[in-house]
């Protein structure tokens, strides 16, 4: 194991690595920018480094800022969090030209996953089924609109280099096709810097089931069952849940044995999750593999036992994967939402200030991974996630009602601060999500009935 690991991330997966490693006898260095000086990473930490200002380009997205700071308090390791610079392979590939393990795949892997039309063609070749659609980049508007005839409306149109829900456009009719490709790869030029796209039918009704898997870099692999993140908006999830509910055996040991067949065919290493769109007829798709840790992992470690973070270390460090399949047991039902520092009621948009009262849920079963405390002052800089709340029960039906309830305790207070609180609770309460009569489509549904639950609170 690592003598020393520099976390290079902040706010609450900040503070999960470094908890993960303390746990395993390792030393920790956090990264941090003016904004976030007075952070609770900053003050857990074994050592801090300053590396510059708010603008997440000059601190967090400053490679060779992280780098150095690795050289000066003599890390071994980096471990990226998620966000940030933790899919960028040029940067794993500047650790390795330093002497420093990059806690995640081989930039090379990261490279070819990273390009969207790349993974198509290699999940295709390791037996995946795709939607529908171009799996090379389709070069013209022309080329776009003869995919588009042979799949059948809706079709998306998706930047090659696209990720974290951006640079997608669904079409609906031949006459929308011509703008939103030229839209669709103006977007990604910007975004990307990279204005290939392709084309695919666009699974209306169709939920977001994912893999989570564990590969180590032996030629060992398992998958840790599966996840439901369909309820998100612009395809940002809001609630998550494993395993995913109302999906028969057979199809969830399917989407699991091709996830695991997938990762493994592409020399994967690290916890990496690979995601599928599942239709009415419980037919998936291959959507694209990630590799970090998830936003959402702590339900898979709610219903496993096993503490992905911990994993992650272990198989960056070369020890070959301390798990068979037949060893992992998933139990019960574990359901997270992510609180965001947002106003449900103006579009989401995200309300920061300085936080009065901040007082987590408690209770059995109940988690919560944060880095809010009194007194915090959230910033405009960044992601707007303050915490996550996650719960564990042996049914689903006890699981929806603790989180119910530990979302009426949570308690946060600030002058001009909103939570996406209220609005998960009317997910949470919606007969159709209750019921599994729901897909990606939910949220807009609830947004457009304006129609509020009597306990609604603005807090």
């Amino acid at each position: 194991m690592f003598t020393k690991v520099l976390i290079a991330n902040r706010g609450e997966i900040a503070l999960r690595v470094l908890r993960a490693c303390r746990e395993l006898g390792v030393k920790t260095a956090v990264v941090y920018s003016t904004a976030d000086a007075d952070s609770a990473a900053v003050r857990l930490a074994d050592q801090a480094v300053l590396i510059g200002p708010a603008a997440s380009r000059r601190s967090y997205l400053n490679a060779a800022a992280i780098i150095e700071a690795a050289r000066l308090v003599g890390a071994e390791a980096v471990h990226p969090g998620y966000g940030f610079l933790s899919e960028d392979a040029d940067f794993a590939e500047i650790c390795a030209h330093n002497g420093l393990t990059f806690v995640g795949p081989p930039p090379e892997v990261m490279s070819a996953l990273a390009d969207k039309s790349s993974a198509r063609e290699l999940m295709r070749r390791a037996g995946l089924p795709l939607p529908p659609g171009s799996v090379a980049p389709v070069p013209t508007a022309e080329r776009a609109a003869q995919v588009a005839a042979e799949v059948g409306y809706p079709v998306i149109v998706k930047a090659a280099a696209g990720g974290g829900g951006r640079g997608m456009t669904v079409v609906h009719t031949p006459a929308e096709l011509p703008r939103a490709y030229a839209r669709t790869r103006a977007a990604a030029q910007v975004a990307f810097g990279d204005d290939r796209v392709y084309v695919e039918r666009y699974l209306a009704g169709a939920r977001h089931v994912e893999v989570q898997v564990l590969c180590d870099g032996h030629g060992n692999g398992v998958h840790l069952g599966t996840r439901d993140c369909s309820v998100q908006r612009r395809h940002q999830k809001l609630v998550e849940e494993a395993p995913a509910p109302f999906l028969s055996a057979g199809t969830l040991e399917g989407i699991a044995e091709c996830a695991l067949r997938g990762a493994l065919e592409v020399g994967f290493t690290g916890a990496g999750t690979v995601e599928f769109l599942v239709d009415a007829d419980e037919r998936f798709h291959f959507l694209e593999i990630n590799c970090r840790i998830q936003v959402e992992h702590p339900v898979t470690e709610m219903i496993t036992g096993i503490d992905l973070v911990h994993e992650q270390l272990h198989i960056a460090a070369g020890v070959p994967l301390r798990w068979r399949q037949e060893e992992i047991r998933p139990h019960g039902v574990a359901i997270e939402c992510r609180v965001n520092v947002e106003d449900p009621d103006r579009d989401f948009a995200p309300t920061p200030g300085r936080l009065e009262r901040f007082l987590p849920p408690g209770g059995p079963f109940t988690r919560v991974d944060t880095h809010g405390r009194p007194g915090y002052l959230v910033g405009p800089h960044y992601d707007s996630l303050l915490a996550k709340v996650a719960v564990w029960a042996p049914d689903r039906e006890l699981a929806l009602n603790r989180l119910e309830r530990a979302l009426e305790e949570f308690d946060i207070a600030g002058p001009g601060i909103r939570t996406t609180i209220p609005f998960v609770r009317r997910v949470l309460d919606d007969a159709g999500f209750r019921k599994g009569r729901y897909s990606t489509g939910l949220v807009d549904r609830l947004l457009a009935d304006p129609t509020d639950p009597p306990h609604r609170r603005t807090r």
